[in-house]
């Protein structure tokens, strides 16, 4: 339970600054943490530790643009073709 107001804090920061929900938030934070095998509070300490100037390590740093970046781009239409 002490991990919970960072990752609070780090969701609050990506929806700050993406215009994410908070449930898309939580997902970039899950994806972020699974695709770096870095914990999640760690990831989430990072992303607030950023917000005072701090640099994010590069691997998350691109794990992060990658997640949110899926998340931002638009559906593909679905396939009506019926063949």
């Amino acid at each position: 339970m002490r991990t919970r107001p960072v990752i609070d804090m780090a969701r609050g920061v990506l929806m700050a600054s993406f215009g994410l929900s908070a449930e898309d938030a939580w997902r970039v934070l899950v994806a972020v943490s699974q695709n770096t095998n870095t914990k999640l509070h760690t990831v989430a300490d990072d992303l607030v530790t950023a917000v005072t100037g701090e640099k994010i390590p590069k691997p998350l740093r691109r794990q992060l643009a990658a997640a949110v970046a899926g998340l931002q781009a638009p559906a593909a239409p679905p396939d009506t073709h019926e063949g």
